[in-house]
């Protein structure tokens, strides 16, 4: 099913955190042949629109235009950014819409009317790092994480300045479509589909079973940093305190699929990670990510993927720039 996106766009917004999402999700729908998704602009009205470059960019639709048929509604960033959140019409347009669209993020400094329309509180979010202070200070009430590309918190994504929106993108395109849509995507742009830097990044998978709080999913965020480390359904009870029956019965219920299953998707996560964008070998690999040998790893990678780790890393492999290239 076409999945409709909805960028805000407003004056002295910032063109390519508006357009270069909606293109990069665009590409998809050419790649694939069928419209995977179906893209607008919405401005404060319908109309042309003046960008922070003095460029004009056509929105469509006007705010009040918007209904409930949207499936992502993202905000894209600029200097007009902070004066546009205090515009009554916006935040009540983002308020009336959030609880209906399947996804409402940011670009950038867009950030900033979803957490004046209160959509940020209790969440992890980010934005541009020169705003990152500014958004800390103005809303306590955000957990904003400076050095990250861009965070996802349920429902909720934003991302870093300008070019993570492309990123963020991506990611969306991963979710709706499969990782090998999003690779053929950021090849077609010559992009990273997971870049080097910034905060880890997970499958779509392990993103949506990251959502919520509580001793469970703080235990998976602690997971997914010692995947090298023995994760025994007794190992992580004890992280949380709990008998192994009753921690095996919580975990399933809380994340939807068994321990033991969610350790192997992880780990499979990340190798697949490293066999895309390291020359590491195999062996290191499988040690770094908790398989402990080669021969396991490749065991794992063709049940689940249908691939062995050799022929996964000539197809889906990626140059590294020089490490002085690389942006944390």
């Amino acid at each position: 099913m076409t999945k409709y996106v909805v960028m805000i766009i407003y004056p002295n917004v910032q063109l390519l955190d508006a357009s270069g999402p909606m293109e990069v999700m665009a590409a998809a729908r050419d790649t694939l042949g069928q419209p995977v998704y179906s893209l607008a602009m919405a401005g404060p009205e319908a109309g042309a629109v003046t960008g922070s470059s003095g460029l004009q960019v056509f929105a469509s639709l006007g705010w009040a235009d918007l209904d409930a048929n949207i499936d992502t509604l993202l905000v894209a960033g600029g200097n007009g950014a902070r004066a546009i959140a205090k515009d009554p019409l916006l935040i009540a347009t983002l308020q009336r819409l959030a609880p209906k669209v399947r996804r409402i993020g940011s670009v950038c400094s867009g950030a900033f009317p979803l957490a004046e329309a209160g959509l940020l509180d209790g969440k992890t979010a980010t934005t541009h790092w020169a705003r990152a202070g500014q958004l800390r200070a103005q809303y306590p009430k955000v957990r904003v994480q400076e050095d990250a590309i861009y965070c996802r918190d349920g429902n909720t994504i934003t991302s870093a300045g300008v070019t993570a929106g492309l990123d963020l993108a991506l990611s969306l395109i991963e979710e709706d479509a499969g990782f090998d849509m999003a690779m053929q995507v950021a090849r077609y742009f010559v992009m990273y589909l997971r870049r080097p830097g910034g905060q880890s990044q997970f499958s779509a998978q392990l993103r949506g079973q990251m959502a919520g709080e509580g001793p469970m999913a703080r235990l998976v965020g602690w997971l997914l940093d010692n995947l090298d480390k023995p994760l025994t359904v007794p190992d992580l009870a004890r992280q949380v305190h709990m008998s192994p029956r009753h921690f095996q019965r919580r975990f399933s219920d809380e994340i939807g699929v068994p321990p033991a299953t969610f350790v192997e998707a992880a780990r499979l996560d990340k190798a697949r990670g490293l066999l895309e964008s390291s020359d590491l070998s195999i062996e290191l690999i499988a040690r770094k990510t908790g398989f402990s040998s080669a021969e396991r790893l490749r065991r794992a990678l063709t049940r689940r993927l249908g691939s062995t780790p050799r022929a996964y890393r000539a197809r889906f492999s990626y140059p590294l720039p020089p490490s002085s290239e690389v942006i944390q």
